[in-house]
């Protein structure tokens, strides 16, 4: 490779290390900023391997998935408190059976590959879909990120429904709420085409280096020299 062609893999290596997690869960639509992150760089702990699978080959206990999202969706809820500080105490009471709250109706879980301890993880959420004004639940895709292998560990898929315990049964979305939770909705889609078309440069930036490079009809392997 020449130095161009160096530099050019230089910075694309750079690019995808710094912001492997917007290419990653940014080009499906998770919002990755720091206000939208439920947990960032958490900690895996040796507690948390499964006791039948410690040593060489053990890894996370699965059951600690869905904690790690359950512990996540609450961080992303009470996230919009600060983020509409009009409404705080409606976004903070949803976590309380005051009145209006939310209640995990099911979860899903996909476990991608067995994460081992030492690692950290990284759990995000959005929005399967727009919320309307009738909507009393809403479904919650999530992806729990290795940190150490820069991928998805696991992904939920949560059911959440809106409940209030002054009358127990169920109940619409709030306004404030849904007004919300449409601006997000809004910005989980620009965020999916924006990193999306960051993923699709950067494989035609990968594409056109090899061409240029290795994979053309005139390119020969360099094994080296015995005598170096």
């Amino acid at each position: 490779m020449n130095p161009a062609q160096i530099e050019e893999a230089g910075s694309i290596l750079q690019e995808t290390a710094v912001d492997w997690r917007e290419l990653v869960a940014g080009s499906e639509g998770f919002l990755t900023g720091k206000q939208w992150r439920g947990l960032y760089r958490q900690e895996v702990v040796w507690g948390e391997m499964s006791r039948l699978c410690v040593g060489q080959h053990g890894h996370v206990n699965n059951v600690m998935y869905n904690r790690y999202a359950e512990s996540a969706r609450v961080n992303w809820t009470l996230n919009f408190a600060a983020m509409d500080p009009q409404h705080k105490a409606e976004w903070t009471e949803l976590m309380t059976p005051k009145s209006v709250g939310l209640i995990l109706r099911s979860i899903k879980t996909d476990y991608k590959f067995p994460m081992k301890w030492p690692d950290r993880i990284t759990v995000l959420h959005k929005l399967r879909d727009n919320p309307s004004e009738n909507s009393d639940h809403f479904i919650l895709d999530v992806m729990i990120l290795s940190e150490a292998q820069r991928r998805p560990a696991a992904r939920c898929v949560e059911d959440i429904v809106t409940y209030d315990y002054r009358t127990a049964k169920k109940s619409p979305l709030p306004p404030f709420m849904i007004k919300k939770l449409q601006e997000t909705f809004k910005l989980q889609e620009e965020a999916k085409e924006k990193n999306s078309n960051r993923v699709r440069i950067l494989l035609d930036r990968v594409r056109e280096l090899e061409k240029s490079s290795w994979d053309r009809p005139d390119a020969k392997e360099d094994f080296g020299s015995a005598n170096q």
